[in-house]
């Protein structure tokens, strides 16, 4: 049986891969996360007592407990997904993203180095460490439709946020050419869909709206994402894993670009439409100061991950943000708690910027 180590597996993106390894592909699956406030065990209830599944609460920060959890689970495979990932956070606490995103995963790679090393055979072969990281990397584009990031997009970081990921970027990168160990990085688009944190455009609309709260849009919303359903996504690392070559890095892109004025308006629709309200929920719309260094326009261009391993979305925008809509509609089990325990880190995340 296939065994992976999957860090980061309560988060939003890592707790969809987890669900789909573990239930679809059938793999023996250890998760590790340190169940900040953006970790939620809730996330991985459907694998809840699985026989192939193991959770292990851990930081990636910690040499110790990353060299005894890859020893002695043996992996065939890592996927490391494990990071601070939300700009706003950055921009007033960058310290957390240093260390995490870029100490961190130093520390997964040397653990995986030396558990690589001690492979004979088929099985150090075999071996990969998947990164998983993000298109902010890239910088920004501008609005010319036919510009895209591409694999050889040079970086260009706006956050501190993307800067840390950037970094972590280049060394697993470096990893791979000065110790030659199989690593392969993966860039994404902005993810959405079902048990995705609050603090996030899409999820963070869809409550504020089902409160009849203020939906606060930056600037004048005309910042421009690619978006890629979860599920399409997870999908697409356990693609890349398997057959990604070695040293190479693969975009990953819904090709569903929107402003995010469009997609604030469209979750609107789709509520109002689900769950009628006393007025279109659109008025509760306010346009706000916009974020420092909010980049202009993401779009991945995943010519590469499509023709070289075969990879399709299944999802597009419409289908994806209805599945997701009505996902949160019918599972206030999982963000209900969220809402009603804020405290702390998470006072206020409801009253946050879009």
């Amino acid at each position: 049986m296939t065994r992976v180590i999957v860090t980061g597996g309560a988060g939003f993106i890592g707790s969809a891969l987890v669900r789909y390894l573990v239930l679809d592909k059938g793999y023996d699956v250890l998760t590790i996360d340190a169940l900040t406030y953006a970790g939620n065990l809730a996330s991985l209830k459907a694998v809840e007592g699985k026989p192939n599944h193991t959770f292990l609460k851990a930081d990636i920060r910690d040499a110790g407990a990353m060299a005894e959890a890859v020893e002695s689970f043996k992996p065939d495979r890592i996927m490391h997904l494990a990071a601070e990932s939300h700009v706003d956070r950055s921009i007033t606490g960058a310290a957390e993203f240093i260390t995490t995103n870029v100490v961190g995963t130093f520390t997964l790679l040397e653990a995986a180095r030396h558990y690589w090393n001690a492979l004979e055979g088929e099985a150090k072969a075999a071996f990969r460490f998947l990164h998983v990281s993000t298109d902010e990397v890239y910088g920004s584009l501008d609005h010319d439709p036919a510009a895209l990031f591409e694999e050889t997009t040079p970086y260009d970081p706006s956050s501190p946020y993307s800067a840390s990921k950037a970094a972590s970027d280049h060394l697993a990168k470096a990893w791979h050419r000065t110790y030659g160990m199989p690593v392969v990085v993966s860039n994404c688009s902005n993810n959405y869909g079902p048990y995705h944190f609050p603090e996030k455009l899409i999820p963070l609309t869809i409550l504020n709206a089902l409160a009849g709260k203020e939906l606060p849009v930056y600037g004048k919303g005309e910042n421009i994402r690619d978006w890629l359903y979860v599920e399409d996504h997870a999908r697409a690392l356990d693609l890349i894993v398997e057959k990604g070559r070695a040293g190479e890095t693969y975009n990953v892109g819904g090709r569903n670009e929107r402003q995010n004025i469009e997609v604030v308006r469209r979750i609107c629709q789709v509520l109002d439409r689900l769950r009628p309200a006393a007025e279109p929920r659109e008025n509760l719309i306010r346009f706000v100061t916009d974020r420092p260094g909010h980049d202009a326009r993401y779009a991945i261009d995943a010519t590469k991950l499509e023709t070289e391993l075969g990879w399709r979305a299944q999802e597009d925008f419409d289908s994806g943000i209805e599945k997701t809509v009505a996902w949160y509609l019918d599972n206030d089990w999982w963000w209900g708690p969220l809402r009603e325990g804020y405290g702390g880190e998470r006072l206020g995340l409801l009253e946050k910027t879009a």
